[in-house]
């Protein structure tokens, strides 16, 4: 189910001040994401400095919230970097755009803070185990919402450990994210894989209904020139943790997880948190601002904090997953903020 949840005073009640708290409509994933979890903390930050109310919609699907921003139909949204990339081309998702427009479209974006919380991960039932999860024919394998990143990301997965395709040696299942788990729970999947942060409610929710097995990317499938396109492809950034912290993160839960080494190793789903090209200079640079200031809030606010990977400190642009083939640039508010407080942000990410 779609949800609007209103964060913050309505401006009719808000004390007077110098600057006049904005209101902005904003869209997310749903809760128990890593993109929730960040933009239900920068409301909550946004409204205490006094800079903005987020008036947020949950359970949306990003390739829709890109194209809105873009357009100008929404103020903020979080992007996983592969949806500028292929509305930039007119391609995937926004095939029906064609590239002048897209590339058009794509010129309107900006970036004011980035993240690459999200790992993929595949996972199944132990009562329904898959014995090689390198030999997935036949399967039923939920690997996405209907279109968009997360489901190039979950292909991408299932084609690396089994050189299957999607309809070709197994039954791609996908359905909206509102509805991942009860299609999981229900029996609706063999096995499923999808990018999570960490730890994932999602992953949670689905062990609730019984102990699960969750797996990273052996390591010569990694290692392998697939593999590693994989991880250099738009929209995708290395991840890498120690297992222990992996599966602490997970401490309490029916949830089992089996790597090669000592290490979860796969790929992340980078994020770049946009708005428009339009939006007022001095209003972005006070959103960025408001987020730097509130680091402590982020990291210690939830489970999933400390392992969010969120941009507190210089930009290269190339650990952020752009400046490659994804050409998304910062907002110059945003720049400011984060020249301000003393950081660097790469020639790449200038508009």
């Amino acid at each position: 189910m779609i949800k609007t949840v209103i964060i913050g005073a309505a401006l009719a009640i808000a004390p007077i001040a110098a600057t006049a708290q904005a209101t902005l409509t904003a869209e997310t994933t749903t809760p128990g994401s890593t993109p929730h979890y960040i933009d239900t903390t920068l409301a909550g930050i946004l409204d205490s400095a006094g800079v903005a109310t987020l008036q947020i919609t949950e359970g949306a699907t990003l390739t829709n919230s890109v194209q809105a921003v873009a357009e100008g139909q929404l103020d903020m949204a979080p992007a996983p970097l592969i949806l500028p990339f292929l509305l930039s081309r007119g391609i995937g998702p926004y095939s029906g755009i064609g590239a002048e427009d897209g590339a058009r479209l794509a010129e309107n974006l900006r970036v004011i803070f980035w993240n690459s919380g999200s790992a993929q991960i595949f996972a199944y039932y132990n009562n329904n185990p898959v014995e090689d999860i390198r030999a997935l024919d036949g399967l039923r394998i939920w690997n996405g919402p209907p279109r968009g990143a997360a489901l190039t990301s979950g292909r991408a997965m299932v084609q690396l450990l089994s050189g299957l395709k999607d309809g070709e040696g197994y039954e791609g299942i996908q359905t909206p994210w509102p509805d991942a788990v009860s299609t999981i729970t229900g029996g609706g999947a063999d096995a499923w894989t999808s990018p999570e942060g960490l730890p994932s409610g999602r992953q949670i929710a689905i062990a609730a209904a019984g102990g699960i097995t969750m797996h990273d990317i052996p390591s010569d499938l990694l290692a392998s020139t697939l593999g590693q396109q994989i991880v250099a492809a738009p929209g995708h950034a290395p991840y890498s943790l120690p297992v222990e912290d992996f599966r602490n993160a997970y401490a309490g839960n029916d949830i089992t997880v089996v790597t090669d080494d000592d290490t979860f190793d796969t790929y992340a789903t980078a994020f770049g948190q946009i708005v428009n090209a339009s939006m007022d200079e001095d209003l972005a640079y006070r959103i960025t601002k408001a987020y730097l200031d509130g680091e402590r809030r982020f990291i210690e606010g939830s489970p999933r904090g400390p392992f969010s990977r969120l941009s507190f400190g210089d930009i290269d642009g190339v650990s952020q997953g752009a400046c490659g083939a994804v050409q998304v640039k910062m907002h110059a508010g945003a720049i400011r903020a984060f020249e301000e407080a003393g950081h660097t942000v790469a020639d790449c990410l200038r508009p």
